[in-house]
């Protein structure tokens, strides 16, 4: 009976699981719901709100959609094509760089609840998700 080496079973599904989050969000970045639930925090966001001076609400909230669906594809390609794991890995860094962000840039997004601080915790997601993009990088890097 084969061994089964679960850090790279774990490495797959970790990888496939942030694939299949980045693309759903994605697509859903593309309805006028995400589009007007993002608002606060991209017009809040040092990184990002200039998006609104240059296209609409929706616009914005398409060209990020687009940016994690191709992030995603990347992850998925990522299992066969060494390059497209560097960009997927790169691409999902920095978009967990700049969502996380929105943690210290979104006014109220911090409030207290039974003496408990707490935030959106949607967020907080963000801080695994970072951590497999980097894994996805470093693997990819190495030659």
């Amino acid at each position: 009976m084969k061994k089964i080496n679960y850090q790279s079973l774990g490495y797959g599904i970790s990888v496939l699981g942030l694939a299949i989050v980045l693309l759903w969000i994605g697509i859903f970045k593309f309805t006028p719901t995400e589009a007007k639930g993002i608002e606060s925090l991209v017009k809040n966001s040092f990184l990002l709100s200039w998006l609104y001076k240059v296209t609409s609400v929706q616009g914005a909230s398409n060209l990020i959609g687009g940016v994690e669906i191709l992030a995603a594809a990347c992850l998925l390609l990522s299992f066969f094509w060494k390059k497209a794991g560097v960009w997927g890995g790169l691409i999902s860094t920095i978009t967990f760089l700049v969502t996380l962000s929105f943690l210290f840039t979104t006014p109220g997004v911090f409030s207290t609840v039974d003496g408990i601080p707490v935030t959106e915790f949607f967020i907080l997601k963000d801080i695994m998700a970072l951590g497999i993009s980097l894994l996805v990088l470093g693997k990819n890097l190495r030659g």
